[in-house]
């Protein structure tokens, strides 16, 4: 494959070097932020060697799947003279396009919102990965010994690293927040860090013997009440207030007083209204997970995994992290197991069942290709290239993986399947279920795989559609 000629042609056909703002790179995909999208030829770029599948908008989603999308942005860099940025420089820029992005694409402020979200809580996962991984396995070695190394320091050492992932969390939360939503990190970690449970927190002092009582309440304050969801909406309301006040405050004191009222406004309205909403907000979310869970039992697996590729299609997925979180706390109301998310892995088993069946029905060479070098990938947990490449746009397979994950969802809930961390999905998710539970997740996820193939491959597959998108 020569990458430096896909470049060439890429570029040819989404309007020469004068049209492309910006071009970066994820795990999977090109995105480049175009200045006229009127003039990219999206059929062209289709029928270019290697390219998977292509999503259309402001910013041209080209995906040609991991390493091969590295090579031939780094040759497409070279052409445009651009620097190829990542994900994060492209957040960036989609920021700065918003208004165009929302009103050429009709992208709802819901939608808009959720991707904030989003931003705010990916760059804490490999944090969040490592501190659940060491937590889940610390807890295993101390059940199976007996809390035999508990006197050793660099065993504890191992389990301080992961309890202050999670204790201080909401701190990060709060800068993120803060940041996404266009105020001053720092000041955002104040906000969060009125979610953090310290005992030295003057708040929580006992004058006499007696704790400190809330208004209204009349009740002791409690930090972690409000959860994660709370550390983020106070983020969220400091870079609000902080802007705000910045408008009106004169260039003279702005430096003292703008972050002086932001911290003391921001502070007084987090503790009364924003820790008990986020309290409500949280109980709501639990609740609503544990009536799927426990109350439709595996009929609630069924409907949690069928329906979790329509949200990955349009980009969704990411605003689910948050529960992902809480979820994966030690102190939550799951003791840091994430019952959630092996449920919906079984949305990627369902699409892999689907391309195995396409694969073996077609004769479309084309479709045969795309297949074949969407699976593999696809197996170990990147289901992109796979979905925009070939379920989607054939629709009745898309539905088809749905239903078939909807199987695996079932054993899921059926076997009480539960994850200590997040991060990787597919059968790379053996790595992260809670120890024991390997087999039965092997189990769920084969169903997974034969529900996506025998319905696409008796109800999924129709010819014609085959030769309308892959020519003949």
């Amino acid at each position: 494959m020569d990458y430096k000629e896909i470049a060439c042609l890429l570029l040819e056909r989404v309007g020469g070097k004068s049209n492309i703002k910006a071009n970066a790179t994820c795990m999977t995909r090109l995105r480049l932020t175009v200045i006229d999208e009127t003039i990219v030829n999206y059929l062209e770029i289709k029928r270019i060697q290697g390219v998977l599948g292509v999503v259309a908008g402001t910013t041209v989603q080209i995906i040609f799947g991991p390493g091969k999308v590295t090579k031939v942005g780094e040759e497409f860099a070279k052409l445009t003279e651009l620097h190829l940025g990542t994900d994060e420089v492209e957040v960036k820029l989609l920021a700065s396009d918003q208004k165009s992005v929302l009103k050429s694409k009709q992208i709802s402020p819901v939608h808009n919102f959720l991707r904030k979200i989003a931003n705010i809580f990916i760059p804490l996962l490999p944090g969040i990965i490592a501190g659940g991984l060491i937590n889940g396995l610390t807890n295993v070695i101390n059940v199976t010994t007996g809390g035999a190394y508990d006197a050793y320091w660099w065993y504890e050492l191992i389990r301080t690293l992961g309890f202050a992932v999670f204790t201080f969390l909401p701190i990060y939360v709060g800068m993120n927040s803060a940041k996404e939503f266009g105020g001053t990190p720092i000041i955002g970690a104040i906000a969060g860090a009125l979610s953090v449970s310290h005992a030295g927190m003057p708040l929580l002092m006992r004058i006499a013997g007696e704790p400190i009582l809330m208004p209204i309440t009349n009740a002791v304050y409690n930090p972690s009440s409000g959860g994660l969801l709370a550390a983020l909406f106070a983020g969220m309301f400091f870079a609000i207030i902080e802007k705000q006040i910045r408008k009106i405050m004169p260039n003279l004191i702005t430096t003292f007083f703008t972050p002086l009222l932001t911290v003391l406004i921001g502070g007084f309205v987090a503790v009364i209204v924003i820790q008990p909403f986020g309290a409500i907000l949280s109980n709501g979310i639990f609740s609503t997970l544990d009536f799927a869970y426990n109350q439709l039992g595996v009929f609630g697996g069924f409907i949690l995994s069928a329906g979790f590729l329509p949200l990955v299609s349009i980009g969704l997925q990411q605003a689910l992290t948050p529960i992902h979180v809480m979820l994966n706390h030690p102190e939550g109301p799951t003791q840091g197991i994430n019952y959630l998310l092996p449920i919906l892995m079984m949305a990627g088993g369902g699409q892999v069942g689907a391309g195995f069946a396409l694969f073996i029905r077609t004769k479309n060479k084309k479709l045969r290709q795309m297949t074949r070098d969407s699976l593999p990938i696809g197996i170990l947990g990147i289901g992109e290239p796979l979905m925009y490449a070939v379920t989607l746009p054939l629709g009745k397979p898309f539905l088809t993986a749905c239903l078939g994950a909807g199987i695996g969802g079932v054993l899921a809930s059926f076997f009480r399947l539960g994850a200590i961390t997040q991060g990787v999905s597919g059968l790379f998710g053996l790595l992260i279920v809670q120890a024991g539970n390997q087999f039965a997740f092997i189990i769920a996820m084969l169903g997974a795989y034969t529900g996506g193939f025998v319905l696409t491959y008796f109800f999924g597959y129709d010819e014609k559609r085959v030769s309308e998108v892959y020519g003949d």
